[in-house]
């Protein structure tokens, strides 16, 4: 993935502890500010002042006129910077992973874990359970409850049927980490979707193959979203609309997308925004290369794939995501960008990431006139800026 040049940061000692962002064009999510200067206190947003009225010792930095912007949200990667996490489910691991997806401009992340072992899930969620990082908002379980028929690159050996016991176990073993878990409409029964929605834990759609009703009964259940839309999943078609037909079909489930022109024709993502509106939201899916454990991923020149050419996740970060809306399918640029951070944010319920409000998290990111990430603010520190 591409980084932000940390080197090149400038970073002045506050003295009071708040930070003044001026000569900018900031969105909050809702609305464009341009006339008052952005303020936080700590790690977080205390709201917009006058430009006269900047606390003294306050840092203060000079945007250029670019675009702020809370950092991006996304809510499924399973790795960067050289590491595979299910490969490699460390804490060194998901520290680099952690730096180098922030230095992309994304500020909190779901880190996403395929259908596995137990032993992978075990070490994973003791990693990111006694390593606590605020970017790292959980995990993202892709299975293993999923549809054989639909596995995508996902190890059929793996997936297993959600016995009650099986799932407990699961939950157990997890202590709270689980902030998603993709499963097929299909083969879970609503009680075992309830005990995951009892767990705090939001229930998506993927990896199936069902049918219209079907997944129209799941999210009745309770499941409120849908993974990667069109891919690894039931298709629409007229005479079975499908998983795709049955979120089209829904008034309330939202549905994650990935915005690279291969694994969604850009075409198709405009449809499907036309149709969705505020319930579509962008994922990057992004991998990296591996040649270790169940997950063997090979950079392609725009994509990665299996040993056999199955298509395996994107190369593709948020902010690339973002762009490809705005450029491919017509998509206006603040509402690429809520799909990219509000939007998720209200999916798993973090109200306090992906806009910029008093109470906020003070996430912002810095943008020119191309959309190119030029700055990074993070927990209360410039990290860079170019």
């Amino acid at each position: 993935m591409r980084e932000g040049n940390m080197n090149s940061m400038n970073r002045p000692e506050a003295t009071t502890g708040q930070t003044a962002f001026f000569n900018a064009l900031f969105f909050t999510g809702t609305e464009l500010v341009s006339d008052k200067v952005l303020l936080t206190e700590g790690n977080l947003i205390a709201g917009f002042i006058d430009p006269a009225s900047v606390p003294a010792g306050a840092q203060q930095i000079d945007c250029h006129g670019m675009l702020v912007t809370a950092g991006l949200i996304d809510l499924q990667i399973a790795g960067s910077g050289g590491y595979l996490f299910s490969s490699n489910p460390t804490p060194e691991a998901l520290a680099v992973i952690t730096g180098s997806i922030l230095a992309t401009g994304t500020t909190g992340f779901l880190i996403a874990l395929p259908t596995n072992t137990m032993e992978v899930y075990h070490d994973a969620f003791r990693a990111v359970r006694e390593h606590p990082h605020p970017a790292v908002l959980g995990l993202h379980l892709e299975g293993p409850f999923i549809s054989h028929a639909k596995r995508g690159a996902h190890a059929k050996e793996l997936i297993r049927v959600p016995a009650t016991e099986i799932v407990h176990e699961l939950l157990a073993e997890a202590g709270g980490t689980i902030r998603m878990m993709t499963v097929a409409p299909e083969v879970c029964t609503p009680e075992v979707i309830q005990v995951l929605k009892d767990h705090g834990i939001t229930v998506s759609a993927g990896h199936s193959n069902a049918t219209f009703v079907e997944a129209s009964e799941g999210f009745a259940a309770g499941i409120e979203t849908t993974t990667h839309l069109f891919n690894a999943m039931s298709p629409i078609h007229h005479r079975d609309p499908g998983l795709p037909g049955a979120v089209f079909n829904s008034d309330t489930a939202r549905a994650s997308i990935i915005a690279d022109g291969i694994h969604v024709d850009y075409t198709m993502l405009a449809i499907a925004k036309k149709i969705m509106r505020e319930r579509l939201l962008l994922v990057s899916d992004a991998v990296e290369e591996n040649d270790l454990g169940a997950y063997r991923h090979v950079l392609q020149p725009d994509r990665y794939t299996l040993p056999d050419g199955t298509l395996s996740g994107a190369k593709l970060t948020m902010l690339d995501a973002v762009k490809n809306c705005v450029r491919h399918a017509g998509i206006d640029l603040y509402e690429a960008i809520r799909m990219a951070s509000l939007y998720p944010a209200q999916l798993i319920r973090a109200s306090e990431r992906g806009r910029i409000a008093p109470g906020a998290r003070a996430d912002l990111i810095m943008t020119d006139s191309n959309m190119d990430l030029k700055g990074l603010f993070f927990n209360g520190k410039m990290e860079f800026q170019n």
